[in-house]
């Protein structure tokens, strides 16, 4: 029963919000620690104390609380102020270092709730159903705004998550699903509900929490979804569960724990008002957990959902009530791209493109999979590979030897080959990657490193037009103006070699010695051509063939 808060899905999400890990209770409890040198509540990055205020620190200190979280997701990310404003603290600050946020809030206590037999956690989503404007849930399982952070720090990363609540009466039971898939809300209808779209896979995670005897008792079960062979139903394999693990402290080595704001009135930093009327929270109001993903193997997963819901029981097959959608997008694939050269070179000398996506957000995310598509534009005079262009291949990505460092790359065929030279001007790529079944899609092109420019090719042939001078003429293959200078070189030899009898150098079309320059010899001589042009990135410069004269130049005027 939330509105959207996280820009990445749009419209369709209009009423979920929560792009978050692991929101796990609404009273005091802990999760059971599994082994770990470093205690979730204590590595400096959030504080776990019970309130959602910066400048009330816990102890031990940490740099992060959820006010911050909350003006950075309403007010700095908020760019185009689709999300209404919350905070009450006008400037706390944004996070620390965060690889990712969210701040959700409710608009409408009446939206969003499932309906049918199907909405089980134990049942892939294709068998879940919502519909809106229901009314009818217990007022202490209606949640009014929720919360997340991730950092990576020390190589660990930790998901810090909570929520408040619009009334503390009674016990609260809740399941959180954190999907790898992007699953929203549907439209095609399902029993006397609408469908969602999305679908699990392998290592979706499940979180279920049970808060009794005003939250000194509390009970966490963690499953992770599988394809087949759960040990808990086919999809569930139950991977960790406990109690009792309250963020303090004196708490030490934990992986998981949380806490709940204490009795009294808690202040709330964004707008919030409970059933009672309080401004503030009262006891158990405000969650607040973390989770060591590093301690359940799961550091390198990329949560693109979070599905918050509200059930009748902790048993995986229990009823399921009220729900909250939204993004967490905390691994996210980025490309760089660069041309094998920026020219200029000539035609039918191969260049080719080069991908690198690189997945940031996890420890050791898996590495991106599958095929880029190259293309390749122009002759353009300026800008990118925008759109269009000619296809001009695939690459496969590899990894490398670390499957798990989150990069691959991958190589375009070559373009102007010798068998399909281009002709001269200036090309860019475009690379573009359609995702794999963990990541998004995504392409990349610009202006800088993904150009190169083809020059085009010029000839000089020669002919002599009066003993011994000599004329060139310079041409270009691709139909370039010539520019530039002709330098023409007389050797005493009949191959160009030996040391220069004479150098002339002409500067404008018709290349020619024109000498007065006197050269007496009686054996062979040869010349050979030079043209260089004015422009080298646009013209190839080159030089002709030994040009050779049999004869004999006697410079005695004789009577």
């Amino acid at each position: 029963m939330f509105h959207q808060s996280t820009k990445h899905r749009g419209s369709r999400l209009r009423r979920a919000a929560i792009a978050v890990v692991g929101l796990v209770g609404l009273a005091t409890y802990g999760l059971v620690a599994m082994p770990m040198a470093s205690a979730v509540h204590d590595v400096g990055v959030l504080q776990l104390d019970g309130n959602a205020e910066t400048s009330v620190q816990s102890d031990p200190a940490a740099s992060d609380d959820w006010d911050r979280v909350c003006h950075q997701v309403t007010v700095t990310d908020d760019t185009d102020n689709s999300i209404p404003d919350q905070c009450t603290d006008p400037n706390p600050g944004d996070t620390t270092g965060a690889t990712a946020v969210s701040f959700a809030q409710e608009l409408n206590r009446n939206a969003t709730i499932f309906t049918g037999g199907g909405s089980k956690d134990p049942e892939d989503i294709s068998a879940w159903a919502w519909k809106d404007g229901a009314g009818g849930l217990p007022d202490k399982d209606n949640l009014l705004h929720a919360f997340a952070a991730r950092y990576t720090t020390g190589g660990t990363d930790y998901l810090y998550f909570g929520s408040d609540r619009f009334d503390n009466s009674g016990d609260a039971v809740q399941g959180f699903w954190f999907l790898q898939d992007e699953v929203g809300l549907g439209s095609t209808k399902l029993g006397g509900g609408t469908s969602f779209d999305g679908v699990h896979e392998e290592g979706d995670l499940l979180v279920l929490s049970d808060f009794s005897n005003g939250g000194d008792v509390a009970t966490i079960n963690i499953y992770r979804w599988v394809e087949s062979g759960g040990d808990t139903g086919t999809h569930l394999d139950f991977l960790d569960g406990g109690e009792n693990v309250r963020c303090s402290p004196s708490l030490t080595g934990d992986d998981f724990c949380g806490i709940v704001s204490p009795a009294g009135l808690t202040p709330a930093p964004w707008t919030f008002t409970d059933k009672s009327g309080n401004t503030d929270f009262a006891n158990g109001e405000l969650f607040e957990a973390g989770v060591n993903l590093n301690a359940l193997g799961l550091a390198g997963e990329c949560f693109s959902t979070l599905v918050a819901e509200t059930r009748s029981s902790t048993s995986p097959t229990a009823t399921l009530k009220d729900f909250v959608i939204g993004d967490f997008d905390v691994c996210a694939p980025s490309m760089t791209t660069e041309a094998s050269t920026a020219g200029p070179v000539t035609p039918g000398t191969p260049v080719h493109d080069t991908a690198t996506i690189t997945v940031t957000g996890a420890v050791n995310p898996d590495d991106p999979t599958g095929d880029v598509t190259f293309f390749l534009c122009g002759p353009i005079p300026t800008g990118a590979c925008d759109t269009g262009g000619t296809n001009v291949g695939t690459g496969t990505l590899d990894g490398g030897t670390d499957a798990t460092d989150g990069i691959a790359v991958a190589t375009s065929p070559n373009v102007n080959t010798q068998a399909s030279p281009l002709d001269p001007g200036r090309y860019c790529f475009r690379a573009e990657w359609p995702g794999d079944a963990n990541y998004d899609g995504t392409s990349f092109t610009n202006d800088t490193d993904e150009c190169f420019t083809v020059k085009d090719v010029s000839a000089v042939t020669t002919a002599q037009n009066w003993l011994p001078n000599d004329s060139a003429t310079v041409t270009t293959q691709g139909g370039t103006p010539v520019s530039g200078t002709v330098e023409f070189t007389l050797y005493p030899s009949a191959d160009c070699t030996g040391t220069a009898l004479a150098t002339f150098t002409d500067g404008s079309a018709p290349f020619t010695t024109n000498n007065t320059t006197v050269v007496t010899t009686d054996t062979t001589i040869s010349w050979r051509v030079t043209f260089t042009p004015s422009d080298p990135d646009a013209v190839e410069g080159s030089t002709s063939h030994c040009e050779t004269s049999t004869l004999t130049i006697n410079n005695d005027i004789g009577s």
